[in-house]
């Protein structure tokens, strides 16, 4: 039913997470992404805070939904083997959720589960009226095609975004379920006030779950059906020079970094006062301690003293993708999509 004026709940929804374009039109001045007067450095974007904001939206909604008489969101996570970061990042979903007021149950499965067992699992909960979200944890063990049991999942119940619907939705600018990861970015940009109408972005990473939506939210038409951000967007990989990488980084308004590689953007590859938003998550060994640690892709410390914008890791795009994971269960509750 369309809301007031005539604009549709889910169309009110995007338009919030359109493109930020200026008051004055395209020739607004570039001093929107600044350093902060006060200090050298830039400004640290907490992505542990931007969550909290949207946890409360969640909740909020969560309980708005069932004052009308509709029972609460259900999510439902199969988790198979016994990778130590995968039961980490579960673990952090179901505690989150619950924090919202969204059911939640983990599906746990061996490491030797055959690829028709799973896809049978997860077809059942298609299925499953009670089920409103299914998320298949990644990584997958190597016996079984991740392509495959991506696209078993129901699209209206696919809170990853990974189904090959929504994502071919996703390109064509239509609504559609947006992948955790992407969707958190672009939130962060909108939430942290950070031009993307004209700029140019760098995004370093072309994986299909992060790097290619992340891209496609940034350089897609502000005035679609599914809102953009108007960027003029490169997107770098790991045959990309490194060389050329620095070309392309130096003239970037905004950097996106999702490569898996440490320290991969240092400091003379940014200009003054960019935005940096940092995907990465890779374990590396600490002298100073003899402990590992967890870092991104970027030269943190270094950075930092030259851009206008950073996000940290840990601390940064992580917190903010479990939030948008829930966000995402919401919406399919509410069947704002399908």
């Amino acid at each position: 039913m369309a809301a007031a004026g005539g604009v549709s709940p889910l169309r009110s929804c995007l338009l919030r997470l359109g493109s930020w374009r200026p008051a004055g039109g395209a020739g607004y001045s570039s001093s929107c992404s600044p350093r902060r007067a006060a200090s050298d450095e830039a400004t640290i974007i907490s992505g542990t805070q931007l969550a909290k904001e949207v946890y409360k939206e969640v909740q909020r909604d969560v309980e708005s939904w069932m004052s009308l008489g509709n029972k609460r969101p259900h999510l439902t996570v199969i988790l198979v083997g016994d990778n130590p970061a995968s039961h980490t990042y579960v673990r952090n979903k179901m505690k989150a959720a619950a924090a919202v007021g969204i059911c939640s149950e983990i599906i746990l499965k061996p490491k030797d589960i055959s690829q028709e067992e799973l896809l049978d699992l997860t077809a059942k909960l298609n299925r499953d009226s009670r089920v409103n979200g299914i998320l298949v944890q990644l990584p997958l063990p190597d016996h079984i095609d991740e392509r495959t049991v991506c696209n078993i999942v129901a699209p209206e119940k696919d809170v990853d975004g990974f189904h090959i619907i929504n994502i071919g939705r996703l390109c064509l600018d239509q609504p559609s379920v947006i992948p955790a990861t992407a969707a958190a970015v672009w939130e962060i940009i909108k939430r942290t006030g950070i031009q993307t109408f004209g700029k140019n972005v760098v995004v370093a990473g072309r994986s299909k779950n992060v790097g290619m939506p992340i891209s496609m939210l940034l350089h897609t038409d502000g005035e679609h059906e599914r809102p953009g951000g108007d960027a003029t967007v490169t997107i770098t990989h790991r045959y990309t020079p490194k060389e050329q990488l620095k070309i392309h980084t130096q003239l970037a308004d905004i950097i996106i970094v999702a490569a898996g590689i440490p320290k991969l953007i240092t400091a003379d590859m940014v200009k003054e006062g960019a935005a940096v938003i940092d995907v990465g998550i890779n374990h590396i060994h600490d002298p100073l301690t003899g402990k590992t640690k967890l870092v991104g892709d970027v030269d943190f410390e270094e950075v930092k003293k030259k851009a206008g914008f950073i996000t940290p890791v840990p601390g940064g795009v992580g917190p903010m993708t479990v939030a948008m994971l829930l966000k995402n269960t919401l919406i399919t509750a509410k069947k704002l999509i399908y």
